[in-house]
């Protein structure tokens, strides 16, 4: 045990509370103009830079799309998780989706609506549908509609995110999700929400959402879902850590719905938790992220 082993000596994150509600981007976009320029507080960069390696747990916005990565790029900071086209490409579901089916991973039917467009007919498929904004992050925006009745506003609604919508057949079935650990998958993990839809609230209120890993699966489906989050993970070119998304149907069937490249690592998410399935603490865990990039 040497020097550069005590640097990995760090306490677990803080029991740090997060909001039900969905945070007011709007209101913290303008408020980060108000203090910066720029997307980096001062010196950000700079310090930076003096680290041997940025380890990255930003989410959503420029944190998850690549904007982040890319400026390290340009500046030669070294940084965990994948690069900045990687993340670029899992934050964009449409181009997620349309390099999934490339691979041959199933994934459920959808329409895309492009930035300023407004919903001019049904979609082709449906209803059950889920709308949700095409780049963005923690089910910010996503809904679920069941007429065409309400499609306008839900599509309205996603579409204030920013960027295109959305529209995706539901697929009924069980919520599983499974990780990836450079080039490697973790077990599997079952999300159980209290009701309806794996949201925000869902994902970041302790007790909102029952998770179970390993998910409780055939091993064919546990390997099925391996196969194809790893299909994904290589065909955006994604490294570190990374979690896909699934849906088990009723007739045992898997659908991909997206994979993100970024994955929380709050004291309620999934990928510490599917590691520790594995048998590793959270700080082996952060070791393993860490020591992908040094590799």
């Amino acid at each position: 045990e040497g020097p550069a082993d005590a640097a990995f000596d760090l306490p677990l994150p803080p029991e740090a509370g997060v909001p039900e509600a969905e945070p007011d981007l709007d209101a913290l976009r303008a408020a980060r103009r108000l203090r910066s320029a720029g997307l980096f507080g001062e010196r950000v960069l700079e310090i930076c830079a003096a680290a041997d390696a940025v380890f990255l747990a930003l989410h959503g916005g420029c944190g998850e799309d690549g904007r982040v990565q890319a400026a390290f790029d340009l500046l030669g900071i070294r940084y965990t998780g994948s690069g900045s086209l990687g993340c670029a490409l899992a934050m964009d579901k449409r181009l997620t989706k349309l390099l999934a089916s490339r691979a041959g991973v199933r994934t459920p039917e959808w329409e895309y609506l492009a930035p300023g467009c407004a919903l001019t007919a049904a979609p082709a498929f449906g209803p059950p549908w889920v709308v949700k904004p095409a780049n963005s992050g923690s089910s910010i925006g996503v809904e679920a509609v069941r007429s065409m009745s309400g499609l306008p506003a839900a599509v309205e609604r996603a579409a204030a995110e920013g960027g295109g919508v959305l529209i995706e057949r539901r697929i009924a079935g069980r919520e599983i999700q499974l990780s990836v650990l450079n080039g490697r998958p973790l077990p599997s993990i079952e999300i159980l929400p209290e009701a309806g839809l794996y949201d925000y609230r869902s994902k970041y209120q302790p007790g909102a959402a029952r998770e179970v890993t390993p998910a409780d699966v055939p091993p064919e489906t546990e390997e099925r879902a391996a196969g194809a989050a790893l299909k994904v993970y290589g065909e955006l070119g994604l490294r570190g850590l990374a979690r896909a998304d699934f849906i088990l149907d009723g007739a045992g069937e898997l659908w991909f719905l997206e994979i993100n490249a970024l994955p929380g690592l709050t004291p309620t998410s999934l990928a510490p938790q599917e590691a520790a399935a594995a048998g590793m603490s959270y700080e082996e865990l952060c070791r393993a992220i860490l020591e992908e990039e040094e590799g």
